[in-house]
């Protein structure tokens, strides 16, 4: 089976001012996967160069066993809630049912199968009740699970998602969990950016540690040490060195 992602000597920048230096890793099919590391590290720019959001100055992303235009419709992105327009006047509903137009030829709309999908995928993330809501009626957590409901509703293979848990309720936080498990468990591969490390080991198989440059990558036992983890934050966290160490 071939690996969901290869990164090779990765390099980005922002107004000249280099932002990720020779990133390098690989991602096996059919795992959840953490990035992780200090504000400012170059998570959220990962994902984006991954997704060409935002252009690389060099290196090589093998998506697949292919370039990103041959299997984008493969991907499906969850972005950052800030980055999100909520006043824009649209359904909860409509919301899910973007996710379905990769599928639909160019000049065709989404009919009953597509919009069945979509209904499908609002009950799996418990928010069938809200469909006819204005999208900027909800919570933060409603928001978030009805934007995974939209990732859903794409059927991709490749699941990238940034800060999904930032802002949200408990019962949101536990719903998109367990759905991103079930999907791990179906075979698909997931990508997250995270922020609450207490949390890393319960949430991913392996995970990334950035801070501009990658410290580590691989299995959460072998990648959550404190030498690892020092490396990364320095003196900003020593109280969660000491917390590794204890476990």
């Amino acid at each position: 089976m071939k690996n969901a992602m290869t990164v090779s000597n990765l390099h980005v920048s922002y107004y000249g001012k280099e932002v990720l230096h020779d990133i390098g890793f690989t991602i096996p099919t059919g795992r959840s996967i953490g990035i992780i590391g200090p504000n400012g590290a170059g998570k959220s720019t990962l994902l984006k160069a991954i997704l060409n959001l935002i252009p690389k100055d060099s290196g090589e992303i093998d998506i697949m066993g292919s370039t990103l235009k041959e299997v984008r419709k493969r991907m499906a992105y969850v972005p950052q809630r800030s980055a999100i327009d909520w006043d824009f006047p649209i359904r909860v509903k409509e919301t899910v049912l973007i996710g379905t137009f990769p599928s639909v030829s160019l000049l065709k709309r989404p009919g009953r199968k597509e919009k069945e999908l979509a209904l499908k995928c609002l009950e799996k993330v418990e928010m069938l009740a809200f469909q006819d809501r204005q999208i900027g009626e909800l919570s933060g957590g409603q928001q978030q699970r009805v934007f995974l409901a939209r990732a859903l509703a794409q059927q991709a293979d490749l699941f990238l998602l940034d800060e999904p848990f930032v802002g949200i309720d408990v019962a949101s936080e536990e719903v998109i969990v367990r759905i991103l498990k079930e999907l791990r468990d179906e075979g698909k591969t997931i990508i997250v950016v995270h922020h609450d490390l207490s949390k890393a080991e319960k949430y991913f198989d392996e995970l990334l540690l950035l801070n501009k440059e990658l410290i580590a990558s691989g299995d959460v036992k072998e990648v959550f040490t404190p030498r690892n983890i020092a490396k990364a934050y320095g003196g900003q966290l020593s109280f969660l060195e000491e917390m590794v160490m204890a476990k």
